[in-house]
């Protein structure tokens, strides 16, 4: 694909085939994604490839802890809830993928089930746990450099006609993904990013999410 196509193109799919993703394409993705940019070139980061049955087991965990009640535990800072503006276009998103979903806003059961599809990490295949060193912990840069990691990931996944998800809600029972991924005690988790080949007939991996105007992000200066 021509470089405007995968930025314009990619959408966040949530739901995917039940078909590998071999290791030599998330070589050839990681390849691409690592020359983003860091700063003073630190490369803070590292990627935990989830497959098969260590997955099941960190999609079986964060379920029965998040049903349990137990409260999540996240390694880095959260924002906690949104408000106002970014509390509205949360709840724009959740609109568009409901309706393609056919979720009625009332139905407390299917919308439940939706945010559980979250922290099974929807289904797919695969689960890339981003991590970071953890003496970097605190270090709003190194999560910068991080995001600029996973976000050139995720557009090389689309540019080989592989879809993904950053899901928060994959880690936020962090104890579980932290065993079942072996994460070394040296690291610490900043998100997670669910891929696989996109499933055609899954009707929210449609919903192309709106955006805001350039003439609404951008100012300029000296101009």
């Amino acid at each position: 694909m021509e470089f405007d196509e995968v930025i314009n193109g990619r959408r966040s799919i949530r739901g995917f085939k039940q078909e590998p993703v071999s290791t030599e394409m998330i070589n050839e993705l990681v390849a691409l994604a690592s020359r983003s940019p860091s700063s003073m070139n630190t490369q803070p980061y590292y990627l935990h490839v989830v497959t098969g049955e260590p997955l099941d087991r960190i999609r079986e965990g964060n379920t029965e802890r998040n049903l349990a009640g137990v409260k999540p535990s996240r390694e880095i800072i959260s924002h906690g809830a949104y408000k106002g503006k970014h509390r509205d276009r949360q709840k724009a998103i959740a609109a568009q993928l409901f309706e393609a979903m056919d979720i009625d806003w009332g139905d407390k059961e299917r919308r439940m089930d939706w945010v559980m599809r979250g922290f099974r990490q929807f289904d797919a295949p695969v689960s890339i746990v981003v991590t970071m060193d953890s003496d970097l912990k605190g270090d709003d840069t190194a999560i910068f450099d991080c995001g600029a990691m996973v976000t050139a990931l995720v557009n090389a996944a689309w540019s080989r006609g592989i879809g993904c998800v950053i899901n928060g809600q994959g880690i936020m029972q962090s104890p579980v993904v932290r065993e079942h991924a072996q994460i070394p005690e040296d690291q610490i988790i900043v998100t997670c990013v669910a891929m696989g080949y996109p499933a055609e007939d899954f009707p929210a991996n449609e919903v192309v999410s709106q955006r805001r105007s350039v003439e609404e992000i951008v100012s300029f200066v000296g101009y």
